[in-house]
């Protein structure tokens, strides 16, 4: 029992010491693929903080606390009626009722 359980974690450690060197040896290669250091590269969500201004660019594009203030307001005038949402919130408190019941009837019994 004891050699098993010996080669069972060897096994185990051979294994993930394995799937490592792979993750390194994948990122190794997609290094080379790109085929140079960009160090200009960028990733699509990036936040540059300074002392009380904070500036976020989502692919390239800077966004404004101004911009989604308007977009909520603009989201806000048009008063959306959503049947999906609606749908969802009445099947929630279907849900929540019945639940409800049958625990109060199981604690009861």
């Amino acid at each position: 029992m004891k050699m098993f359980m010996f080669k069972s974690i060897l096994l185990m450690s051979l294994m993930f010491v394995s799937v490592l060197f792979g993750m390194q040896i994948a990122n190794n290669g997609i290094v080379n693929m790109k085929g140079f250091e960009d160090p200009n590269f960028k990733g699509a969500f990036t936040i540059n903080e300074q002392e009380e201004n904070v500036q976020v660019s989502v692919l390239g594009n800077n966004v404004d606390s101004h911009d989604i203030n308007k977009k909520r307001e603009q989201l806000e005038e048009m008063e959306a009626y959503n049947f999906f949402s609606d749908l969802g919130k009445t099947l929630a408190d279907i849900v929540t009722g019945i639940v409800d019941i049958t625990i109060d009837l199981i604690r009861n019994s």
